[in-house]
């Protein structure tokens, strides 16, 4: 039977037009930056320069060129950070596809990387969504892992307490679901820097590792530990955050002034069993643009990858 007989024409183009259909409803500012906060979270002001920044329909897209450790080596490679404002439903977790008071607006960065170690690739992406108006940890944390060995997933969804999923091919972490008591999460710096870097911890902070870190290193799901301060200068601010007993070290380097682009990252972790050495990864800026990115998916569009310098 041809179900699609039975749906009207307006239904179908709807539900094929794209997964980022509600991206092109962010010309102007979203009703849920004007929700009103929750009770128990700390409402937070939005200046006028932020929005017309991050509702202008277009998102903020920056490419790096890359430097990965992996294995005790260093591999070239590339990164891109993607971040935009949209509607998301605090309920469900999800991107919203519809206007609605109960939609709340988040800061969402997708951080892409890509490197190769010898014959095989590497691509991972972490997407984190922290709510804009309020005070309030990532509502959604998502990371994936993918090679030519298997794949790693792990997701955390923000509700009375920090609930974690994750899922792998490695014997000893397949399937596992724990819940955790809120505290700052080291995915959540990022966007803290983007919507205000005075709310950035300093001092000593308990902090859940990034997600990329536990699962490529293998290591429990849990707090650690670290000390993290922030040097300002006139034109770059560094943030560095260190653990001590995991022997890792990470420093933002971003703008002063507003909207506080992120220029570089530095990683510095402890040497594996088998190595010496304690290899830094590094990320440069390469280019960066405004756009509304999801507009252009045709092959027309292949060549406005050159402007990322891309390959």
């Amino acid at each position: 039977m041809n179900l699609f007989k039975f749906i009207p024409l307006f239904v179908i183009l709807y539900v094929i037009s794209g997964c980022n259909a509600s991206e092109e409803k962010s010309d102007s500012q979203p009703i849920s930056a004007k929700k009103e906060t929750s009770k128990t979270a700390t409402p937070r002001n939005i200046s006028k320069e932020f929005k017309e920044y991050w509702y202008s329909g277009t998102a903020e897209i920056t490419s790096y060129s890359l430097m990965q450790e992996r294995y005790g080596e260093i591999r070239e490679g590339s990164a891109v950070n993607i971040f935009v404002t949209e509607d998301f439903l605090p309920d469900a977790q999800v991107k919203a596809n519809n206007v609605s008071e109960e939609n709340i607006s988040v800061m969402k960065l997708n951080q892409m990387k890509n490197f190769n170690t010898g014959i095989y690739p590497y691509s991972i992406m972490t997407s984190t969504f922290s709510p804009i108006s309020e005070k309030e940890h990532p509502l959604k944390i998502t990371n994936s892992v993918q090679e030519w060995c298997g794949q790693v997933y792990m997701q955390l969804n923000n509700r009375a307490e920090f609930e974690i999923e994750s899922h792998s091919y490695f014997q000893g972490e397949a399937d596992q679901e724990i819940s955790l008591p809120k505290t700052y999460l080291e995915n959540e710096l990022w966007n803290l820097i983007r919507i205000n870097p005075e709310e950035l911890p300093t001092g000593d902070v308990m902090i859940i590792p990034s997600f990329e870190y536990l699962r490529l290193r293998h290591k429990e799901i849990k707090e650690h530990n670290a000390f993290a301060s922030l040097k300002q200068g006139d034109s770059i601010t560094i943030y560095t955050l260190n653990y001590p007993d995991l022997q890792r070290q990470l420093m933002l380097f971003f703008n002063s002034t507003f909207p506080y682009e992120i220029e570089k990252w530095e990683e510095i972790n402890a040497a594996d069993q088998n190595d010496t050495l304690r290899l830094k990864t590094t990320a440069t800026k390469l280019k960066r643009i405004k756009s509304d990115y999801w507009k252009k998916n045709a092959n027309a569009h292949l060549n406005l990858r050159d402007s990322l310098q891309l390959k």
